[in-house]
């Protein structure tokens, strides 16, 4: 049996407990320690009668005062005389400088480590009514670019970001790669977003809105989802619904992020949202530009709005309600998105619309009063698909993906043919799950960036060649020199046969999209891009999700890209209420077009969306008019 520890040992645990206490605690021994010196000294003198040489005795409080003087200023001993004053000033000036000497490391080391904390990041914030980016990775710099354009109408708008990085690291890279903040703040912190302590660092419950990316780690979808949990579980959450745009790798895991989050979640599938774009760009050129523009800040965007407006009237009557704005469907009571519904569908109590407009301010009713002439529009049927010839050079994640919503779109009998250095290709390609049997798959294990390889493939005999970036095996940057390499090397071909063929390419930093334009390639998907403005996005409108979601659904409405002189007379001058006519009567909805007149910014490939529908222009032959349709 243990014996009761003595007073000593419970004295020696006591001091050590104040000592671990911190910096206060060592001031305020030293404080103490100094206290009992300057008395103990000073009732000494005063006791004794030690006095200087003039004799005169000191009482206790003045003693104590010359104590203190020595104790605080060795450059007070210089002026002292007698001998046995002398001494016993000495011994309290040593004492004295041994307390301030050790007084000033203290807070010296104190300060440091305030300093460091500070630098680690770990003080709570007290903001209010901010975004708040949990995780790092190469996405979070476009999503910021795209929150700053969109808080430019906000006062005192902040981001805050949380990630497993040092702070100060943070800051310089976000200063380095985003630049021009204009009136946004960027407050960074260290922490473990599945922590919940750390979590609450970043002050969810007074935020605006949440954004939870993908970390660059080995498995990224388990510390979104459980980042997600510990925000909707959590013992202090607020009571109030949160508004978290979380993204998601393996469409496998969405089901349980979507159980985990509820309604409070937008899941953004990051891999399946751009294999889908992939393949409608590659086979209408020109496509990707329309998804960028509805999702970045700068140019048209997409809204909801209460429709209260407009209770019992059709879809047409409110398409034709709006000249810089376009509508393109409906939000019913439960929450579900309807893209492009019948013309005649009526608006219920409760139900919102989905615009495109530059800007919410920008959404003003300003009904039709002009007559449409039926004369000018036509009814000419969309040419038959048969089968095709697809080419896909380049491997990574996103391939059987990209190859199963191909052969969700193609004729019976098409083909795609993969060629990308992978020692395991064939072992992968056997893997892919396809929607149906209208595509037949080969492969071929070679350098899908040699000029001689590209040359035996005939390349110019495909009707669609599809360019990966091999992101999961090369650094970003050297991923896309080889892509880039592979699209010169397919435009010299082209030049030399005198023919060329649809080549839509996938870049992963869009630094190289404006470098790889030189290689002429129908249209570019930047991936990293995309799947930011759709974070962003998703941040701010809470029913963007599904409304992509519902984009990208082949059972549904889709973006189309076709010939305008399917729809309306070409060479004359029309404006865009025809052409918006002219479109429904087909049961389509008109959201812009592509045409040669239209100046071509970078990258956006002639396409112009939510144009003024009382501007007149005119089309030519070639010319093409972007819709939703059902086909």
């Amino acid at each position: 049996m243990n014996s009761k520890p003595g007073l000593g040992a419970r004295l020696r645990y006591w001091f050590d407990r104040t000592m671990s206490a911190g910096t206060g605690a060592l001031i305020g021994w030293l404080g103490i320690i100094s206290l009992v010196i300057i008395l103990v000294f000073g009732g000494i003198i005063a006791l004794t009668g030690v006095a200087q040489d003039d004799g005169q005795s000191l009482s206790f409080a003045e003693a104590v005062w010359q104590s203190l003087m020595r104790t605080m200023d060795a450059g007070a001993l210089g002026a002292d005389t007698g001998w046995d004053f002398r001494l016993l000033m000495l011994v309290v000036t040593l004492a004295g400088i041994f307390v301030f000497s050790t007084l000033i490391g203290i807070l010296s080391s104190g300060i440091e480590s305030k300093l460091d904390e500070l630098r680690k990041g770990r003080s709570k914030i007290l903001e209010k009514d901010h975004t708040i980016i949990y995780n790092w990775s190469s996405s979070i710099f476009d999503v910021i670019s795209e929150l700053v354009i969109a808080n430019e109408s906000r006062q005192r708008p902040r981001i805050v970001i949380m990630a497993n990085r040092d702070k100060v690291e943070m800051e310089d890279e976000i200063a380095d790669k985003v630049g021009d903040l204009r009136n946004t703040k960027i407050i960074c912190r260290s922490g473990d977003p599945t922590d919940l302590y750390d979590l609450s660092i970043a002050n969810p419950n007074a935020s605006r809105s949440i954004i939870v990316l993908s970390p660059e780690d080995d498995d990224p979808d388990s510390a979104v989802i459980k980042t997600i949990l510990a925000l909707t579980q959590g013992p202090s959450r607020r009571k109030q619904k949160y508004r978290i745009a979380a993204e998601i790798r393996d469409p496998d895991n969405a089901e349980l992020a979507g159980i985990v989050g509820g309604d409070e979640v937008q899941l953004v599938l990051a891999d399946d949202l751009i294999s889908r774009i992939v393949v409608h760009s590659s086979r209408q050129p020109g496509l990707s530009a329309v998804y960028t523009e509805l999702l970045d800040f700068d140019g048209s965007e997409i809204y909801t709005i209460d429709a209260k407006d407009f209770v019992g009237k059709t879809y047409a009557e409110v398409a034709m309600s709006y000249d810089s704005s376009t509508l393109i469907g409906i939000v019913d009571g439960k929450g579900t998105v309807e893209l492009n519904p019948d013309r005649q569908r009526r608006v219920a109590e409760g139900e919102r619309i989905v615009l495109i407009a530059e800007d919410d301010d920008a959404i003003v009713i300003k009904p039709f009063q002009g007559k449409i002439d039926s004369s000018l529009i036509h009814r000419i049927p969309d040419a038959t698909i048969g089968t095709e010839r697809t080419l896909m050079l380049g491997w990574n994640k996103r391939a059987p993906l990209i190859a199963s919503e191909l052969s969700r779109f193609v004729a019976p009998g098409s083909l795609l043919t993969i060629v990308a250095d992978k020692d395991d290709l064939e072992e992968l390609v056997s893997d892919i799950k396809l929607a149906n049997n209208n595509l037949t798959i080969e492969c071929h294990r070679a350098d899908s960036s040699s000029r001689t390889v590209l040359r035996n493939l005939d390349v110019i005999s495909y009707d669609h060649v599809l360019v990966l970036g091999y992101n999961e095996d090369l650094a970003p940057q050297a991923a896309d020199t080889k892509t880039l390499v592979t699209l010169l090397h397919l435009r010299k071909i082209s030049e030399t046969e005198g023919r060329r063929t649809n080549v839509v390419s996938e870049m992963i930093d869009v630094r190289n999209r404006e470098l790889a334009e030189v290689s002429r390639a129908d249209d570019f998907v930047v991936s990293n891009k995309l799947v930011s403005l759709m974070l962003a996005q998703a941040a701010e409108n809470e029913y963007m999700s599904r409304i992509f979601g519902s984009l990208l659904d082949e059972n549904g409405s889709e973006l189309y890209i076709k010939p305008v002189a399917n729809y309306v007379k070409t060479g004359i001058e029309i404006d865009f209420y025809t052409l918006t006519v002219a479109a429904m009567v087909r049961g389509e909805t008109a959201i812009g077009y592509r045409s040669r007149r239209v100046p071509t910014t970078s990258g956006a490939f002639g396409v112009k969306i939510n144009p003024l529908k009382s501007e007149k222009i005119i089309f030519d032959a070639d010319d093409e008019l972007v819709v939703l349709s059902a086909s």
